[in-house]
């Protein structure tokens, strides 16, 4: 089964909703067995700007990542993210 992941960039605008949010999704993205890869940190952008915080988030199976997404909770805690942020967010297959 392909592992499912996670990939988020992210230009945040108000830290105060996103930790909001930050604290939400840890234990929601737990509960569907992700595990954060990467969880903000230094970064150097090399080609294109603007997303100063990036996150990959590696998940049993494509499929749990999606259902992850998906579920009542996450939706939920999206509404943090709303006014608080710009994101590019993939969910992607992995190779193996």
């Amino acid at each position: 089964m392909k592992k499912g992941y996670w990939v988020v960039r992210a230009h945040i605008s108000n830290i105060e909703d996103y930790k909001k949010y930050v604290s939400i999704a840890g234990h929601i993205v737990a509960k569907f067995e992700g595990k954060f890869i990467i969880r903000g940190g230094d970064q150097e952008e090399v080609e294109g700007s603007g997303f100063e915080r990036t996150v990959l988030v590696e998940f049993p199976s494509y499929q749990i990542a999606k259902n992850c997404y998906k579920s009542d909770e996450y939706q939920d805690a999206l509404s943090y993210t709303r006014n608080s942020s710009t994101r590019y967010f993939s969910i992607v297959e992995g190779l193996s």
